[in-house]
């Protein structure tokens, strides 16, 4: 947990919960994963531990800023109870001058929960209880539900993870919802098999441009996979998602290549660091060439440009 963070979309972490474990491919090369077991030892990440101690951290951090909610875990996994998550609710809704960013692989839950009458109540009881630490909570007054500071997120690396968790996104309670597709894995069409915009009508999708419902997405976060045994992505899939958030006037984050950069085109057979990606780019049946060259070096720019863009969201 920092007050500092080296993820682009974010300015800072804070970890209540640590540990995880493996519901889809994008878990695959976890990279908390990694990082835990460099100092907790192999099989050691699977199992979630609770840190009360840390919930009331960001009340202590005084400038304002964007913080990533467990990193090192999934707020909506099993493991942990709904009074926790609740109490973790409680913090964000008593740091209204900074902007938490929570996102899961748990679409199922977090869609159950916050959704539900009774974690709105236990929320406010337990912001009540924050009262004589938070220094300035009015105990005639409850939370704005939901939280405007307060931004859900649902990981989709692929278009099979996209139709599952997106819709159950859509049916969240949420002042800004978003997207990671990091690592991506595959090609995603935001359009695909999504039917919950009460406003606008597309036959058989839905809407991602801005909704005066509330409705469709506010923010896509798109990157590669780094690390150990990273899969290369498909400049055409980041371009995709690209375009289809220009279209839709969505704000669209570029956040890395990944350990795979993108260095032209090519024929015949290749080897490592060096590989073919892709479809049939002409009718010579030229593709894709990636080359392995790490994070660093793969960067982050998309076809000459950097994306670093962000939800506007009222004041």
């Amino acid at each position: 947990m920092s007050d500092q963070s080296k993820i682009e979309w974010t300015d800072a972490t804070w970890n209540p919960v640590t540990g995880c474990t493996k519901v889809s491919p994008g878990c695959d090369h976890c990279y908390a994963e990694t990082l835990h077991e460099r100092f907790n030892g192999k099989g050691s990440f699977a199992t979630v531990t609770l840190h009360p101690e840390r919930l009331e951290k960001p009340l202590g951090w005084r400038k304002p800023r964007r913080v990533f909610v467990n990193s090192m875990s999934d707020l909506f996994h099993d493991a942990v109870p709904d009074e926790f998550i609740a109490r973790v609710w409680a913090t964000m809704a008593a740091s209204p001058q900074h902007t938490f960013q929570v996102l899961t692989k748990r679409h199922g839950r977090m869609r159950s929960l916050l959704s539900s009458e009774e974690f709105d109540l236990a929320v406010a009881e337990e912001w009540s209880k924050l009262g004589t630490t938070a220094g300035a909570l009015d105990p005639d007054h409850t939370p704005p539900y939901p939280l405007p500071n307060v931004w859900i997120g649902v990981s989709t690396e692929d278009q099979k993870w996209a139709d599952i968790r997106i819709p159950a996104l859509l049916e969240t309670p949420a002042a800004v919802r978003w997207i990671s597709a990091e690592p991506l894995l595959g090609p995603i069409e935001l359009h695909h098999g999504h039917t919950h915009c009460p406003t606008h009508d597309f036959a058989g999708g839905f809407c991602v441009g801005p909704c005066p419902d509330r409705f469709g997405l506010d923010w896509v976060v798109v990157g590669g996979e780094s690390g150990p045994g990273a899969r290369p992505m498909d400049p055409a899939w980041a371009r995709s998602l690209r375009d289809q958030c220009v279209d839709a006037d969505v704000r669209y984050l570029f956040k890395q290549w990944g350990a795979w950069k993108p260095i032209g085109e090519g024929i015949g057979a290749f080897s490592p660091p060096e590989m073919l990606i892709g479809s049939q780019l002409d009718r010579w049946g030229h593709r894709q060439v990636m080359r392995r060259v790490g994070k660093a070096r793969a960067g982050r720019e998309l076809d000459g440009r950097t994306w670093d863009e962000y939800p506007e969201v009222a004041a």
